[in-house]
């Protein structure tokens, strides 16, 4: 059995126990915001860091500028093709496509699947 099943029956058993109807109010309270500085705790170190030269960098902040150069390639062929009038709020789309392509170049550069 690997080492992340066990951390996850972990979690588990202190999920099921927080949320114990028996318990009390505080002490669930306590154990949830426990559990969750423990989990931020554990995923701290999951984080891929790339190294450009010399300075090292967190992936998410990478694929972050990526996605936001991407989104500015897409906003000059949206305006070019006289479609950026019709879709809606500009500061709404345009973060939620900063947000999608984000994602996508994670998925496609630090995909560990």
């Amino acid at each position: 059995m690997p080492a992340e099943d066990h951390v996850c029956e972990g979690l588990s058993l202190i999920l099921i126990v927080t949320c114990s109807k028996y318990a009390p109010v505080w002490i669930r309270a306590k154990f949830a915001l426990a559990t969750l500085m423990f989990t931020a705790l554990l995923c701290a170190g999951c984080d891929p860091v790339v190294d450009i030269a010399g300075a090292n960098f967190p992936a998410w902040l990478i694929c972050a500028i990526a996605g936001i150069a991407l989104t500015a390639a897409v906003r000059m062929l949206f305006a070019t093709t006289r479609i950026e009038p019709y879709l809606g709020p500009l500061l709404v789309v345009y973060s939620c496509l900063a947000a999608l392509l984000s994602c996508v170049v994670w998925l496609i550069f630090f995909n560990r699947v």
